[in-house]
């Protein structure tokens, strides 16, 4: 159905966001990303108390393109 849509203000979008006006049957944002971190990067919670004295985080990922998103509906 039609719809009437009044004003519209879009302050920002990131590259893995959709902006609709409008009747629409499906959408479906796609994004991918790879994250190296050293130990204790992703703790989260209250009062938490890490120790690790000395600790590398050493990457060597020689591949350039891990899986594509093209045609991956």
């Amino acid at each position: 159905m039609p719809a009437k849509v009044g004003a519209v203000k879009v302050i920002s979008l990131s590259t893995s966001s959709i902006f609709n006006i409008g009747d629409v049957y499906n959408m479906a944002p796609q994004a991918s990303a790879k994250t190296f971190a050293g130990g204790g990067s992703f703790n989260t919670g209250d009062g938490i108390r890490i120790n690790l004295n000395r600790a590398d985080t050493f990457v060597n990922d020689s591949e350039l393109i891990d899986q594509s998103l093209i045609n991956n509906a």
